[in-house]
């Protein structure tokens, strides 16, 4: 573990010292939920639970807890368009007593958040969707308690003019959100180090004390690199079927296979790679069978992640195609090298035109000012405080044409 975590000369090793890892990062802050818009999004969970079991409500004593799941519950958010600043959150409404069927069960959630102070409510086939003036949408999904286990049991899926698919479908997000924060621990040295930039983006800055020994007002938005690498593989995902109808694999899939291949104290990049491949192995290895990808909840076995997506064996060969290029891409970087402008390039096709444009940016202002105050990256008692000067990539070949499109388009479709 040691020489993971320190140079020949015992100091701590700067996490964006590779300077391909420095540039992945600051796309990974131009995606996160800014410190605020976080703070934020914690009242609205309390202030919409207090709404939907308020005196009167169709559901009046019968929310039991109100909790967030998927990214939300473990420090995944991204921006769902990089051209608006749109933020996707995601809760359970844990219902009890009754016995509604799952089309009744969704008539109620949608009855309790009636006159809800926001931009507009929209109800889809397993949740109701809140629209803030702010950008922020929040999906409420309806839940039922269907075991003595905690939080595990179902939730509602009916969607209208279908009623013979309605139906309740198994569920456990708690269990699974737990899962995956033990197996992404918080990784100090690369959490202080992601989050300092991230703060100081936001016109928030940390001094040498304050990133030596994180205050608690200080939340760590950004714990381990597991999760950041997955923030990443999600953006690409947002962008690769930005111009299609078809369903976009679920962002569950990609967590649960992050999960299971997390290793704390690797690189960034080499994370990005490994998830890629994580998910693009699974699907061939499924379509080497003939079948479709399929991906369990590794805490509730009866819940399957895939139970939407994919559809078909084109849908899934053509994702695992893309992960592959990304990948090829993001290891041909590194190993033959590549001008700036090249990878600038061939990055806006993988993670978004206007994210890209605005890391890179910063990213060559940040080498700049280090430049030239000859900063070396660590505090006065050996802490990390900002990240080494990495030198520019450079190089005579460019990166092949691996992206399996290029989009400027950068939405996310739910």
């Amino acid at each position: 573990m040691a020489s993971n975590m320190f140079r020949g000369d015992g100091r701590p090793q700067d996490p964006f010292g590779d300077p391909l890892d420095a540039i992945l990062a600051e796309i990974a802050i131009n995606l996160q939920l800014p410190p605020g818009l976080h703070a934020k999004a914690v009242g609205r969970y309390e202030a919409v639970c207090r709404h939907i079991d308020r005196p009167g409500s169709p559901l009046e004593g019968r929310v039991s807890s109100l909790y967030p799941q998927g990214s939300m519950a473990i420090d995944a958010t991204i921006s769902t368009r990089g051209t608006d600043d749109e933020y996707d959150l995601d809760a359970v409404a844990e219902i009890i007593g009754g016995n509604e069927g799952p089309e009744e069960l969704l008539d109620l959630l949608e009855a309790a958040l009636e006159g809800y102070p926001i931009s507009r409510i929209e109800r889809k086939t397993r949740c109701i969707t809140l629209y803030y003036a702010d950008g922020m949408h929040l999906d409420v999904t309806p839940a039922r308690r269907f075991a003595p286990k905690e939080k595990e049991g179902a939730i509602a899926h009916a969607k209208k003019g279908r009623p013979q698919e309605h139906r309740y479908v198994p569920m456990n997000a708690y269990g699974f959100c737990v899962w995956y924060n033990n197996k992404a621990p918080a990784e100090k040295r690369f959490a202080l180090a992601l989050n300092h930039q991230l703060y100081a983006s936001h016109g928030l800055v940390f001094d040498a004390a304050e990133v030596e020994e994180v205050p608690e007002q200080t939340p760590l938005l950004i714990k381990s690199v597991t999760t950041v690498a997955l923030q990443l593989i999600k953006r690409h995902r947002n962008i690769l079927y930005a111009d299609t109808s078809d369903r976009m694999p679920p962002s569950v899939v990609l967590s649960c296979h992050a999960g299971h291949a997390a290793v704390p104290g690797m690189g960034l990049t080499d994370m990005v790679m490994r998830q890629a491949r994580w998910t693009a192995r699974a699907i061939d290895q499924a379509a080497r069978q003939n079948k479709l990808l399929d991906v369990p909840n590794p805490e509730f076995h009866q819940e399957r992640f895939t139970d939407r997506w994919p559809e078909n064996q084109t849908q899934q060969q053509h994702y695992a195609r893309a992960l592959n290029a990304l990948a090829d891409g993001l290891q041909a970087a590194r190993e033959r090298g590549v001008q700036l402008e090249d990878l600038q390039e061939w990055l806006r096709e993988q993670f978004g035109q206007r994210v890209v444009s605005r890391s890179i940016e910063t990213f060559n202002k940040r080498l700049g000012q280090q430049v030239q105050a000859r900063q070396h990256g660590y505090t006065r008692k050996g802490g990390l405080f900002t990240p080494a000067a990495p030198a520019i990539i450079t190089g005579t070949s460019a990166l092949a044409p691996v992206a399996a499109r290029a989009h400027t388009n950068m939405g996310e479709r739910r």
